[in-house]
């Protein structure tokens, strides 16, 4: 049975349990509230039944009063939620965050390193299973309760709103080392604007007796020790780490490393403080230009002699990879880390839109754009890697055996600097670089800055600029580290430990509390008030289980075999390992802290107390106009 929100109510309508509409605003009073005895007393209200006022922000107006529906109720008006400006500004945006620097070096690696061709079949299967209900479910909370990471929780299961103040952690890590890659991009491109690549030749100041520059037109022979111009360049001019011992010896800042970090912060800063409506606008730019120099390189690639070779090394199957359980693990973690849930990001952005936008479409074309990315850059990056091993007269697999951002500040510089037109592909490619990690960038602050606009309205609620300015401050000043002749390997420690397992843990916690606390039934209702049709049975198994196990699978291999670091020629001894589970940890103690502070807070006995703390405190309120609403 069902009322048109746009019919009349009198406040007795409201007293039974029904929807009621005032101003605009529909206030959920469902008749399965907590209670504890027959005369009405209450554990905890129900959602349109709440005994104190309480701030709502999801960008409706919000009725809080002890007596909801009634002619002495205080009315309290919130300003609009932004929006954004158009629906293409989300899906950019969201595709932009997706797909990063991440997407270019690891993909490529990881699936040549686990069977080439072969490895599609478990990056599928976890995509399917694991990567994508895991994304749908974040669009689908965010743009429902329309909060950040933090207060959506008060619409969820409160006790776990720890799980927000980690997010914001992991989301600050990240920022500290992540936009020093960026840093690292723009040295490089500032050093292409010159007519010879400065990685090019073994005449540089900054050169060893060991350079060999086997495309010269002189027969050099390469030897054991021989160290190509590029690597010299990368190791001893960029990054400086042969003026650094390790971790217990950093060294001095590099200015010129400084200088870039902060132009790119001050363009973070520009594109992002006035909100989804002007970072909507940049990510047409940043989320676009990849794809356009992608296409040129491919084509470019796909032209040089032996990029065939570079190709059959990539996807040439080997089916007995598929019986190890690293090979799957891989997956798992690559197609989790490529969409990107449980970095409040996609919360955030979800926020911002329209509720009846149909956010299950969104989720489908932002996955499968962002997977067809990441198998599309393997052959613009293994083309170009047929091409070094035809130069040098070796095996593929000797000149891929770079990972991470060596692969891409090393052996892609150096073959770009050896073809037709080194510089102007050395000038896109790392502009290519640029944009990918600043829409990324965009995303993972917006994370942390709608988390605690939302969380403290009315202190940051009209300083957002202040705010966002105090936040890169922040970002730049935890960076330093990372800007030090040895900070190459501050990156490497940040990268494996600080964010893999913590992230793993909070979207593990995000899952069981959606799916098991507030309940799979309730989660899907919501799903069908927006979209008009509830999550399928799949959807439901995913969530409820699949997801769940899936995340519990590779947080348990992580832990079991914490990765052993090395970069370069530096190994990192055992303490540092120790360290980054300090580090990753630093982040999810959040989490057990906040819950055992909610449950000494709250009133009551032991019972009441969990079963409070587990109870949904703040309604979500649904806009009126020309939907139905299913009476209770």
């Amino acid at each position: 049975e069902t009322e048109p929100l746009t019919s009349k109510k009198d406040a007795s309508d409201c007293s039974k349990g029904e929807d009621c509409k005032e101003n605009g605003l529909v206030v959920r009073n469902p008749k399965s509230a907590l209670r504890l005895v027959e005369d009405g007393s209450r554990v905890h209200p129900s959602q349109g039944d709440k005994g104190e006022a309480a701030q709502i922000s999801n960008g409706y107006s919000g009725v809080q009063s002890s007596a909801p529906c009634n002619g002495e109720q205080q009315l309290m008006e919130l300003e609009d939620r932004e929006t954004w400006s158009k629906k293409i500004d989300f899906l950019l945006s969201v595709i932009g965050y997706a797909v990063d620097l991440g997407n270019v070096w690891r993909f490529p690696y990881i699936c040549y390193q686990n069977g080439g061709g072969a490895f599609l079949i478990p990056y599928t299967i976890m995509a399917l299973f694991g990567g994508i209900p895991l994304f749908y479910m974040e669009l689908a909370l965010g743009q429902y309760h329309r909060n950040g990471c933090i207060s959506i929780w008060r619409k969820i299961c409160p006790i776990f709103k720890g799980i927000g103040f980690a997010i914001c952690i992991i989301d600050l890590y990240v920022a500290s080392y992540y936009n020093t890659i960026m840093a690292w991009a723009f040295y490089y491109l500032i050093s292409s604007f010159t007519a010879e690549l400065p990685w090019t030749s073994c005449t540089n100041p900054w050169n060893t007796g060991n350079c060999t520059n086997y495309f010269s037109k002189d027969n050099v022979s390469w030897s054991q020790h021989s160290i190509s111009p590029a690597e010299e360049f990368y190791t001893r001019q960029v990054l400086q780490v042969h003026r650094s011992n390790g971790l217990d010896d950093l060294g001095g800042i590099s200015w010129q490393l400084t200088l870039c970090l902060l132009l790119i912060f001050t363009i973070v800063y520009f594109s992002i403080w006035k909100g989804v409506k002007t970072s909507g606008k940049v990510v047409w730019v940043t989320a676009t230009f990849p794809y356009i120099i992608l296409f040129i390189l491919l084509v470019r690639g796909a032209t040089l002699p032996g990029a065939w070779r570079g190709v059959l090394y990539y996807l040439k199957p080997d089916w007995q990879k598929l019986l190890a359980t690293e090979v799957w693990v891989d997956a798992a973690a690559q197609i989790f880390f490529s969409l990107g849930p449980g970095f409040g990001v996609l919360l955030a952005y979800s926020s911002y839109n329209k509720f009846h936008n149909n956010c299950y479409q969104d989720a489908l074309v932002t996955s499968t754009v962002n997977c067809l990315t990441s198998f599309v850059s393997g052959f613009v990056i293994f083309t170009v890697l047929g091409y070094m091993a035809e130069m040098r007269n070796e095996d593929v697999s000797e000149v891929a055996k770079d990972t991470g951002p060596s692969l891409l500040f090393i052996t892609y510089a150096e073959a770009i600097a050896n073809m037709p037109a080194s510089t102007f592909f050395a000038i896109i490619f790392f502009l290519m670089l640029l944009t990918l990690g600043l829409d990324s960038t965009f995303a993972g602050l917006e994370g942390v800055i709608t988390g605690v606009l939302d969380e403290f309205p009315h202190v940051w609620g009209k300083r957002r600029e202040v705010f966002v300015l105090g936040l890169t401050i922040v970002c730049f000043l935890g960076s330093l580290a990372t800007l030090t002749f040895g900070g190459a390997y501050v990156v490497k420690l940040f990268e494996e430990y600080a964010t893999g397992p913590a992230v793993l843990t909070v979207v593990f916690l995000e899952a069981v509390a959606v799916s098991w606390f507030y309940g799979i039934t309730q989660f899907c209702n919501d799903v069908k008030e927006m979209l008009g049709s509830a999550p399928g049975w799949y959807w439901r198994v995913c969530w409820v289980a699949i997801s769940p196990l899936f995340l519990l699978f590779v947080t348990c291999s992580f832990l079991s075999s914490p990765p052993e670091l090395r970069l370069f020629d530096y190994v990192y001894p055992y303490w540092t390992t120790v360290v980054g589970y300090c580090i990753g940890t630093s982040s999810i103690i959040f989490i057990p802290i906040y819950m055992v502070y909610r449950l000494v807070v709250t009133p009551g006995t032991l019972k009441e107390r969990i079963l409070k703390s587990i109870t949904p405190e703040t309604a979500t309120e649904i806009p009126f106009g020309d939907i139905r609403m299913n009476a209770v």
